[in-house]
């Protein structure tokens, strides 16, 4: 097995305000993991105590791979490199920082007093989750994401930065690494809704956080590329392992000054891929733009 390094500072290592909470579960066996730092690895010893260790190690950049090959759908499954830079170009010049703020003040409110794990599922290059751990001291974030760069990125972004409350792993948001009943609650933002597995790694009376597009997201940038722009549809997640607690509405309008930003935001959407070249090309006539930001953020309890 090729150990990578650890750097100094890594924030596996490196356990903040005490933190060193377990909770970890092998993706082969469902046995808890330990984290081995003098190995630079994660390690279990199987089911009913085997002898055999299956084992992960920890990235030069501070994420563990949890993803298994027969999880992966695909050879490079996630966001690319591209996408990746896109979202963090975008995100870092804090457009988005309003929807941030108000999903690290829900889940203050949704915690009420208690500590303990907070899971981002399909948490990409880690702008939310490493804002969120910076707002939640005394709790630790976990983000998954299938897509390997993304999670290097935030795990790199992470460790510069000294967010030491946070962890990042490369796993499917559907088969994550958590024991049951880990984690006091769960975000999802603009990922698919993996309930059953999200009902499996919340305590009860934990909460899941869920971010939608409003009807309004992005109108501004689809009027400037589509002959007729659409609205989104309303979305309400009817969940039967959860109940819904509240919704709240983050509306605000942005207006981007520079085509590269415009192209960023882009290359964050879905519309990148559903595009034809000539209404692409529509945006390299543009050096500002002005659009509405629009979010639901529907939050629930554990029953």
């Amino acid at each position: 097995m090729n150990v990578a390094g650890l750097q100094p500072g890594n924030n596996f290592e490196k356990m903040g305000n005490n933190l060193k909470m377990t909770g970890w579960r092998c993706p082969v066996c469902g046995d808890g993991l330990v984290p081995e730092y003098e190995n630079k690895c994660f390690v279990c010893r199987g089911n009913a105590g085997s002898a055999k260790h299956h084992s992960f190690d920890i990235a030069r950049q501070g994420y563990v791979n949890l993803l298994l090959p027969n999880q992966k759908g695909s050879t490079d499954p996630g966001d690319s490199k591209m996408m990746v830079k896109a979202r963090t170009d975008f995100l870092d010049a804090g457009y988005y920082q309003p929807f941030s703020d108000a999903i690290n003040r829900i889940c203050k409110e949704m915690l009420d007093g208690k500590s303990g794990i907070i899971a981002d599922a399909g948490c990409g290059e880690g702008y939310y989750t490493k804002r969120l751990a910076s707002s939640l001291p005394d709790c630790e974030i976990r983000g998954f994401d299938l897509a390997r760069d993304a999670v290097s990125h935030g795990a790199s972004s992470a460790r510069l930065s000294q967010i030491n409350n946070v962890r990042f792993g490369v796993a499917s948001l559907f088969d994550m690494p958590l024991s049951d009943g880990a984690a006091e609650g769960v975000i999802c933002l603009f990922a698919p809704v993996a309930e059953g597995e999200f009902a499996r790694i919340v305590k009860k009376n934990g909460f899941l956080v869920i971010g939608v597009p409003g009807e309004d997201h992005l109108f501004g940038l689809k009027s400037a590329i589509y002959s007729e722009p659409y609205r989104n549809a309303l979305r309400r997640d009817e969940l039967s392992l959860f109940e819904p607690v509240s919704v709240e509405r983050v509306s605000y309008g942005i207006t981007l000054r520079t085509n590269e930003d415009i192209k960023n935001l882009f290359r964050m959407t879905p519309y990148y891929w559903k595009t034809s070249e000539a209404d692409m090309a529509k945006l390299d006539m543009l050096d500002t733009l002005e659009t509405e930001v629009c979010f639901d953020l529907l939050a629930y309890r554990r029953k």
